[in-house]
């Protein structure tokens, strides 16, 4: 252990700039006056255009009516009164049968495909894959299903101008495996506008924080364990990748809220950088994170099983959610300590507001990892694009001091937990408790 120096994190310069290095990544960020101004709300079109409300919604591949436009089902989660179930591996037959809150599918177009791990390690899924692949193969709705899902693939790939062979039915069925024993996974909600929505303009969409308290909770719980699932489904998998992106400007395809899932064969940079600097100290995550921004002030909200603050060091501005747990992986949390990091998680997503572009990383130990890394959450707004002085020099300008963030979203807070709109044991700014070594991660 040693004494942290915390003014190699923050420097504010005598003309009012402000230095930040990322503990975690070594990252540089800048925040120089004049330069900033107010936060640009950039899912909003200057002219919006207006989609006619209807039901049932059919607005985009991932609405109730369009099921077959997506791979075969994984899991739906279920609302059944006060209780949820989840049904697994359904037919075509079946997907009219239930309403559902979450679907989990494979992703039509993989980053890492099954063929990567087919050729490099020989991998043939598990056994209730191979049978659920077989069952739907031999279901005379699935068969035909999965022919137009790879035909229209294929079809999109030519249209790109890609040399894409013409294949046989059997061949088809062969591709088509990537549905059932691939590791590129999306979790999708239900609706793609707001219950009641009167308007189809882009803030009656249903995005994270205009879910309840409770469907968010589902929503991070199921997405949880289908971590857990593609571990055990590949055990080739290192890590599993989980992110959202909402609106166009952070990389959405669709305006229909959903995260996505991809298991790797490699940390990535980003945890690899972190197993990097936290070696140094086996307190590292209090001392020189959660530590430092309760000491500069930067905590936004706190309940006892998480903590919600202004991170400092990225690129843009950017709220962290830490789990307090002792459980380092989201699928090891018990499902109160997931609903206490689902309620911050949530309640950023509803102050930031519905027309905020941005990404949640989710950030946690992998499985062949022995430095120990809390399960956290960092929600970046994309209201920046790097440029040639970035690019150059690495140092990134961010348009908001991490305070700005704080003093931007906290009235939002306050103002949510008093309408009921998010949940209502959240402490908020001078209410945290905010003491020293609060993650239990390294206990």
């Amino acid at each position: 252990m040693y004494h942290v120096q915390y003014h190699q994190f923050m420097h504010e310069m005598p003309d009012g700039t402000l230095k930040m290095t990322n503990p975690l990544t070594g990252r540089t960020a800048w925040w120089v006056p004049g330069r900033s101004g107010r936060p640009i709300h950039n899912g909003r079109k200057v002219h919006p255009v207006e989609t006619e409300i209807h039901e049932p919604e059919d607005y985009c591949a991932f609405c109730p009516v369009n099921l077959l436009q997506t791979p075969p089902e994984i899991d739906r989660r279920l609302k059944e009164g006060d209780n949820t179930r989840t049904l697994s591996h359904l037919l075509p037959n079946q997907l009219a049968e239930t309403d559902f809150l979450f679907r989990r599918m494979a992703n039509l177009y993989e980053i890492v495909t099954l063929d990567y791990w087919r050729r490099n390690y020989d991998h043939r899924g598990v056994g209730r894959q191979r049978e659920w692949a077989q069952a739907y193969k031999d279901n005379p709705e699935g068969r035909a299903h999965l022919l137009e899902l790879v035909q229209r693939k294929r079809a999109g790939l030519r249209a790109k101008g890609e040399e894409v062979p013409l294949l046989s039915e059997k061949e088809m069925l062969i591709e088509a495996d990537s549905f059932f024993l691939g590791c590129h996974q999306l979790i999708t909600t239900r609706r793609h506008f707001q219950l009641g929505a009167t308007n189809g303009l882009p803030e009656s969409l249903m995005a994270s924080g205009n879910l309840t308290p409770d469907e968010h909770f589902e929503y991070m719980h199921f997405t949880a364990e289908a971590i857990r699932d593609i571990y055990e489904s590949n055990r080739y998998v290192r890590y599993v990748i989980a992110f959202q992106n909402w609106l166009r400007p952070a990389g959405a395809s669709f305006d229909h809220l959903h995260k996505q899932l991809v298991g790797l064969d490699d940390w990535g940079t980003s945890i690899s950088r972190e197993v990097i600097a936290c070696r140094s100290d086996p307190n590292f995550y209090n001392a020189q994170v959660v530590n430092f921004v309760s000491y500069n002030n930067l905590v936004m909200a706190e309940n006892e099983h998480a903590v919600l603050f202004s991170d400092f060091g990225h690129r843009n501005p950017t709220a962290a959610v830490y789990s307090k747990a002792k459980h380092l992986r989201p699928f090891e949390h018990s499902a109160e300590e997931i609903r206490g990091i689902s309620d911050l998680v949530h309640a950023c997503h509803a102050a930031q507001g519905i027309d905020m572009s941005c990404n949640e990383e989710w950030y946690y130990q992998p499985r062949d990892c022995l430095e120990k890394i809390p399960f956290h959450v960092l929600i970046k707004w994309r209201v920046s694009n790097p440029a040639g002085f970035e690019g150059g020099t690495r140092i990134f300008i961010n348009p908001l001091r991490p305070i700005d963030l704080r003093d931007e979203l906290v009235p939002e807070l306050f103002r949510l937990r008093e309408e009921g709109k998010i949940a209502r044991n959240i402490l908020i700014a001078e209410e945290c408790p905010v003491e020293p070594n609060s993650l239990h991660y390294n206990r």
